[in-house]
């Protein structure tokens, strides 16, 4: 049944935004794209009002950084249909230089809280947000801690020297 709902709902995706649908893959039957940015709110709303699943519930929105890419933040959106039983995953790369997209609080009010997490552990700027500000770090914080901008251990730790350990 999932497979067959996922295979209208890219039908309809290319029907209605062409190339501005890529990557689609199912891993583990969670049916997986990419957009852009200039079309993410657009695409969201199709989701949520068409009637092939109904999207009605925003499950969550998050970030992956890609320090090797080009576009190294992908903006990840979960979504859900309660009545179909049905996912779906959303993905956008955006600069991480300039790592601006359109808020979906006007899609959803509970983006609110999602979009100030992603914003202050990943930088993401989303644009129309009606409150963007830090939600779980300090104002003060310089850094945006999901970031892989610096190194996972300090190199100067003498309790991870082999030679202490007699390897």
């Amino acid at each position: 049944m999932a497979e067959l709902i996922n295979q209208a709902i890219v039908e309809a995706l290319g029907a209605k935004f062409g190339d501005k649908i890529i990557g689609v893959n199912e891993p583990y039957g969670l049916l997986t794209f990419e957009t852009t940015k200039d079309v993410i709110i657009e695409v969201l709303k199709f989701l949520k009002e068409n009637d092939i699943a109904g999207f009605n519930f925003l499950t969550d929105i998050t970030a992956v950084h890609y320090p090797e890419k080009k576009h190294g933040i992908a903006v990840v959106y979960h979504l859900h249909s309660m009545v179909k039983r049905v996912r779906v995953r959303v993905k956008v790369f955006i600069d991480e230089h300039s790592p601006f997209i359109p808020t979906a609080t006007t899609l959803w009010n509970g983006a609110n809280w999602m979009e100030r997490e992603t914003y202050d552990l990943f930088g993401v700027k989303f644009e129309g947000h009606p409150d963007l500000r830090r939600i779980l770090n300090m104002d003060e914080l310089g850094v945006h801690p999901m970031l892989k901008q610096y190194p996972l251990e300090d190199p100067n730790r003498v309790d991870k020297k082999d030679e202490y350990f007699g390897r």
